[in-house]
């Protein structure tokens, strides 16, 4: 009878196991995945060594190049030379004058030779003067319609199926998920709950100026040509602290943009977990690191390697990339 008994035991727990499902299906059972489920684990097991309460399971996330892909252009760039090209005819001026004419003529090296200085002239150009609310529609209207050149798909289209898998992972087991981003706050926020499942209130960006004002006897708010706040490198862990106001126990990032972040983040007291996107896969993304321009990827990169931080290989470690890619 008892060994009948054991039979049974043995039999249900196989069937258990085999019913198992597995939280991140697109990525391949390697040292990455292993990492990111044993950190999870840990610090979930009730009266573990390494337990966390759930309100201090805060994770954040950079957003290009880590959520969604950022070649060849970041993607709200992008967005700022479709509007410069339909405000065009409302500017003569801009024939001549850099870096509108780069843009009028499809020149993305003249473009990106202007600097920080040029772009910030096409951010405010083209995201500043009108209202909160009206630029929000045509950010959404954007997303709807507009193509990325290569993949001839919506933009938020090219999000990571297997970091999807992982936003929805944590959330399983009580985090709580942020996006923080050197992108803009007011560009994100249209579509990010959507895509991620992240509402507005947990995307900390990069900012312009608001002003309050009356118009037509309805409150509005503009916005105006001036920098509020840029969310990247040193400014992360400023924005994690004034927005969050809790320490991440998990970071996750793709660039040297994020290494404050991530420093930040391993210099808690506690268990601590540090992820870095490495694009490999040239084939069905892009590859690049240390000499792109877009995603720059050095200092982080050294750092991930001497403190043995996680560094997943697109190519190796993900099954799929698109959402696109598995139908």
């Amino acid at each position: 009878m008892r060994a009948l008994l054991i039979a049974v035991i043995l039999i249900a727990s196989q069937g258990n196991s085999a019913l198992a499902v597995d939280p991140l299906p697109s990525w391949y059972e390697s040292p990455s995945k292993a990492a990111i489920t044993d950190f999870v684990t840990r610090v979930t097991e009730p009266g573990g060594p390494d337990f966390v309460p759930p309100e201090d399971r805060v994770a954040t996330f950079d957003n290009d190049g880590t959520l969604w892909s950022e070649q060849p252009l970041y993607f709200q760039l992008f967005y700022a030379i479709d509007r410069v090209k339909a405000l065009a005819p409302q500017h003569p001026e801009w024939k001549t004058r850099e870096p509108f004419k780069s843009v009028l003529a499809d020149d993305m090296t003249g473009l990106l030779s202007s600097g920080k200085k040029g772009l910030l002239e096409i951010i405010a150009a083209t995201h500043a003067g009108m209202t909160e609310a009206e630029f929000r529609e045509r950010v959404i209207e954007w997303i709807k319609t507009a193509r990325h050149p290569r993949f001839d798909k919506p933009f938020n289209a090219l999000v990571y199926q297997p970091m999807l898998e992982l936003l929805n992972y944590l959330r399983n087991n009580d985090f709580k998920t942020y996006i923080t981003s050197g992108g803009g706050l007011s560009f994100m926020r249209p579509w990010a709950e959507e895509a991620y499942g992240i509402p507005p209130e947990q995307i900390i960006g990069s900012s312009i100026k608001l002003k309050f004002e009356m118009r037509d006897g309805q409150p509005v708010l503009l916005r105006l040509p001036k920098i509020d706040f840029i969310d990247d490198k040193a400014g992360k862990p400023v924005g994690i602290q004034k927005f969050i106001g809790r320490r991440p126990i998990a970071a996750f990032g793709n660039s040297d943009g994020d290494l404050q972040m991530l420093q930040w983040t391993m210099a808690g007291e506690g268990p601590r977990f540090a992820l870095i996107v490495r694009h490999t896969d040239a084939e069905r993304e892009w590859a690049y690191d240390r000499n792109s321009p877009v995603g720059h990827l050095d200092k982080a990169l050294d750092e991930a390697v001497e403190k043995g931080w996680t560094i997943v290989d697109m190519a190796r470690e993900w099954k799929v990339i698109y959402p696109f890619q598995m139908r």
